[in-house]
This record gives structure tokens, sequence and C-alpha cells, in this order.
């Protein structure tokens, strides 16, 4: 049995106690330094300012302030500053390579930016290169090496934020998007305003009288002042003007040379024009050089009879809506008043602010059965169109008791009731079809008894005057024609009337060739210099361009 050393004993006590002891005085310590937080002391004034620059945006922590470890408590403080400048430096040629690289990358006109980036960076890698040997010496740094090191960098990473934060907004995917959407709607508001003048200009260039036209006018008138006796009417008209046997044709126009156009392309292409009569209804003003135009030659013994409107005296306010409305206030101010922005406010119905949509000779076109009571029939034609072959197979059409002979113009959803008329209006939706199909004006064969029959001039002037506001349709002749034969036209072969030779360059030539009559009807008159030239010479060959007028006036062939 072994005795028990006391003193063993108490060395052994004395031992554990002093590594215990230690032991707790290592953790104290520990504990003290981890949560202790402290940045490196910055001396002088010009230290301050580099340290004190405001972090970039892609480091936002880290640049300031330093966690302070057991090393760096131990280490010398002009080291730890030494090492924070180079940490920011290196961070800044890191984010200078990274805007380099996105720059080529997006193919900026920063091509010059990419330059800037690159050469920033490098400046800042070869800053650091230079300054390495005292950077990474163990021996311990001065004051005056650590501030001439700090001094070196200041300038350039300011250099480098003002270039970053000028580069900012080329790099900013969001403020991209935002500058392209506001660069969008400016472009497109720049797209609307050209695109109204543009209308605009197009409907001047549309309207307008050209220069030669107006001498022509002018030149014919002079002659019917000059020489009244030759152009005097006889006092009992000739039978043939009111004999319903023959075949009549009516035009209404105040252009001297488009009229004479229409004669002349339906007399040459009449197998017996002897037997064709032409009423034509000019304005006031237009009266005379009409008068002279048609007795300057003899159509090959067709009947020609040349009238103005105010020849009608039926024709005045008390009986007719337009002219009654034309009275209107707001209607004058609509069409009359003298601002640019009432004339492009609407590009899409422009058109219908010109007056003539309310002169009579458009509406001329209602009053058929009362100009010419004594005829059964009747051939509307405008003064656009051309006539290539024989009509007189229209008049043996049988109508089926319709009243209007028209050619159909709807395909698809175009040109169907809904486009000419306001069906949100419940009387409108009430009465009308919206996807019946339209017709066109300008080749229109007229029943004159079976529009006596149907009261279709009475229709007219009810709808007429519901219109007075505009509330119905826009302004125009189609659509109160639309609305007065509704149910009361009859459609005939398309090869009797085809359109859009004034705003279509598509026509096949082969559909125009088969055509009894092409109409130029759109902007691009034949007799403009807006004309298209592919089928201008279809009009040009019915010009008398050997009557001394038209040579004076400088007409092109």
């Amino acid at each position: 049995m072994a005795i028990p050393n006391p003193k063993a004993n108490r060395n052994a006590a004395i031992r554990r106690f002093v590594v215990v002891l230690l032991a707790v005085s290592v953790a104290v310590i520990f504990l003290i330094l981890s949560l202790t937080n402290t940045a490196p002391e910055v001396s002088g004034k010009e230290d301050e300012g580099l340290l004190s620059l405001p972090p970039l945006d892609l480091y936002s922590s880290g640049l300031h302030f330093v966690r302070r470890s057991v090393l760096a408590v131990r280490s010398d403080p002009l080291r730890s500053r030494a090492e924070l400048i180079r940490k920011q430096v290196g961070d800044h040629a890191a984010v200078a390579g990274a805007y380099t690289s996105f720059a080529r990358r997006l193919k900026l006109e920063s091509s010059k930016q990419a330059r800037l980036f690159a050469e920033l960076a490098r400046n800042l890698s070869l800053l650091l290169a230079a300054h390495r040997p005292f950077l990474e010496s163990a021996a311990p740094l001065d004051e005056a090496t650590v501030r001439g090191f700090e001094r070196g960098v200041k300038d350039r990473i300011r250099a480098a934020r003002l270039l970053i934060a000028d580069a900012k907004e080329s790099f900013d995917n969001q403020l991209k998007i935002q500058k392209l959407k506001d660069t969008i709607f400016a472009v497109n508001e720049q797209l609307s305003k050209a695109k109204k003048a543009g209308a605009f200009s197009s409907l001047i260039a549309a309207k307008s009288i050209p220069k030669s036209l107006h001498c022509l006018a002018m030149r014919l008138m002079e002659e019917r002042i000059a020489h009244p006796d030759r152009y005097v009417d006889p006092p009992t008209p000739p039978p043939e003007l009111e004999d319903p046997k023959l075949y009549h044709y009516a035009i209404f126009s105040d252009n001297v040379l488009a009229a004479s156009v229409v004669v002349n392309s339906a007399v040459r292409n009449a197998r017996e024009p002897w037997k064709h009569v032409f009423h034509v209804v000019t304005d006031r003003m237009n009266l005379g050089a009409m008068q002279v135009m048609f007795r300057m030659k003899d159509y090959s013994g067709a009947h020609i009879e040349v009238k103005a409107v105010e020849d009608y005296k039926f024709l005045n306010s008390s009986y007719v809506p337009v002219l009654r409305q034309l009275e209107s206030a707001n209607l004058q101010r609509f069409y009359f008043e003298n601002k640019l922005e009432n004339a492009t406010k609407d590009t899409t119905n422009m058109k219908f602010r010109n007056p003539k949509y309310l002169s009579m000779l458009n509406h001329l076109r209602f009053y058929l059965p009362e100009m010419y009571p004594k005829l059964h029939r009747i051939l509307f034609l405008d003064d656009d169109v051309v006539v290539q072959r024989d009509l007189t197979a229209l008049w043996k059409i049988d109508m089926d008791g319709k009243v209007n002979g028209a050619v159909e113009t709807c395909f698809g959803s175009f040109h169907r009731y809904t486009q000419y008329m306001n069906f949100s209006h419940p009387l409108i939706k009430e009465k009308f079809n919206p996807n019946a199909c339209g017709w066109a004006y300008g080749m229109n064969f007229f029943d004159l008894d079976a529009w006596r029959k149907e009261k279709c001039t009475e229709q007219y002037h009810y709808w007429q005057n519901l219109n007075e506001n505009r509330t119905l349709w826009k302004l125009g002749t189609l659509p109160p024609g639309l609305i007065t034969f509704y149910s009361t036209t009859k459609p005939l072969d398309k090869s009797w009337h085809v359109l859009g030779l004034g705003y279509n360059p598509s026509i096949s030539m082969e559909e125009i060739k088969n055509a009894a009559v092409v109409h130029f009807n759109g902007n691009m008159k034949p007799w403009l210099d807006i004309a298209m030239n592919q089928f201008r010479h279809l009009w040009t060959k019915y010009v008398d361009y050997d009557l001394e007028f038209v040579h004076q006036c400088n007409f092109a062939a």
C-alpha cells in the first residue's frame, strides 16, 4: 500500500490553478478584441481627403472601416493605412476594368469611354506596381512615404469616380430603357405632326387650281366676253335635250378641261354619238368658259347642254337642306375659320373640311328627277372619269325596280357601311346593317321613274336635316347616298367601273383595259403635277391639245 505524498499533491494543485487562470485570461483577451472595432488613424488635412471620399456604388462597405484583428493591433498603424489605400486603388482598378469590358461589349459610341476606362485601369495598376516594393517590405514605414503614396493615389481615384459617375447613365439599363421610351415618344410626336402637315400639304396640292387650268378658264371667258353673239343659247332648246329615247348623261363640274375630257372620251367611244345627250352643269363663274369650250367643236353630232346651278330656281335654301345649313354660323366656322389647327386636328377626315362638299355641284346628284322631269333614265358621270367603250348597254340592263345601278367596292371588312356612318348613334344602328356593302359614286345609272316612286329625294332631305350637327356621318356625298339608296341599289359588274387611278398604283393594266369607265378618284388627279405617270396617258389622250386656248396655256401632253 502506497503512502500519499502531501508535497506532490500540493504542486499538482498549483499547476492546475495556473493553467486554468491562464486559459481564462486568454479567453477574456480574445473576447475583448473580438468586440472592439477601430479605424486606422489618419493624420494631416491632406491625408483626410482621400479616406473621406464617398465609397463607390459597387463597394458600399469595407473601404472606410476595417475590422481590427489581433495582427492588426500588433501591426504598424502606418502599414494599415497604406494597406487601406492599396485596397482602394485595387478596387477602383477592378471597377474600371469591368466598365471597360462592358463598354466594349455594348459597342457604344463610348468606344471613347472604353479607352478612358482602360487607360485609367492601366494607370492604377501601374501605380500599385510602382509602390509594391515598399508595400511588401517587412521594414517599418515612415509617414512621408505613406503620405507620398496617398498623394499619388488621391487624384487618380477622384478622376476614376468622376468618370464612373458620368458613364453610369450609359450603363444603367433602367435609365437607358426610360431614355429610349422618352425618345420613342418624342419621335412619335414628331411623326404625328409630320403626318398632319403632309396630309394638309397633300390636300392643298390636290385641291388647288393649277396655273394652266386657271389660264384656260380665263382665256375662254375672255373669248366669251369678246364675242357674246357666238355663244348665245337658242331661244328654244333643241328637242333632243328632253328626248327620253336618247342616251342622257349628267356631268356636274367647275373644271372646264376635265368636263371636256369626259365628253370627248364618251363621244369617241360611242357607236352612234349623235344619239348621246350630255347635260353639263357648272357654277355661274365658270358658265361662260364652259359655253365656249363646248361650242368650239361639234363632238361628232352629240348634243351638249351647258347650264349653271343658278338656272334651277327650285334649288334654294328653303328647299335644299345643304344650302340652309351653309347659312349656319357653326358650319361656317367649321369650314371657313382661318386656323391651322382646325385644318389639321383631324387628319382622317381632313378632306371633309373642304367647302366643296357643301357645293351644290356635289349635291345636284340628289335632284336629277326634278332637273330632268321628262327623262326616264340617266347616267351620272364624275368629272374625273374617262370612258373607254360604248356605254349604251347600260340602258338595256333590267334594274329590277331598283333606283341606282352602281359597282360595289366592299371586300373583306373594307368599304362597309360601318366605315361611313356613326353606328353608335341609335337611329343609324336601328335602320342600317353595319356590314352592308358600300358602292362608288363616279359612274351611276339611275332609273328616274323608280326614283320618283321611291321618293328618294325626300329620303335624302330627311337624313340631311338630321345630320346638321354631323352626328350621323362626316360630310361628303357618299354617306347620304348610301343611306338614300340603301335598299334600292342594283350591283353592276365590276368591269363597268374601275376605281383608284388617283391613289392606287397597283391596279393592273389588264383590269384597266377591260374597264368601260376608269375613275381617277383620289388626290392624284390626271390634270395635276402629282398624277401617277403610268395612268396619266389614259386621260391626256382625250385632251384637245389642238385647240388654240389649250395650246396657249402650256398644257403638257
